[in-house]
């Protein structure tokens, strides 16, 4: 979960996860979006692949990038839990 914190907080990272969320793109597409170097944006997309957070795959010359839900739903789930649901009328809390 340490790797999930790391690769969230940073806005970049959490920019580039916003925008796998409409669709697939290759690296090339979401580094233009950026004004950063290649090795920077290579750097984050490796953190965000250590988190499990997004998938990739190569298609000829280029590497497509998509967001891993499963482990995206988790991690929401798990925030949830950690920060609970507000208590129910008659419940107490």
């Amino acid at each position: 979960m340490n790797r999930v914190f790391k690769a969230l907080s940073d806005p970049t990272r959490r920019e580039i996860l916003r925008l796998l969320t409409m669709r697939e793109m290759n690296a090339g597409e979401l580094a233009e979006r950026f004004d950063l170097t290649k090795p920077s944006v290579s750097h984050h997309f490796a953190v965000l692949k250590d988190a499990d957070l997004v998938r990739s795959r190569r298609d000829g010359q280029q590497i497509i990038y998509s967001l891993n839900t499963t482990v995206v739903q988790d991690v929401l789930s798990r925030i949830w839990d950690m920060f609970g649901s507000p208590s129910k009328p008659g419940e107490g809390g």
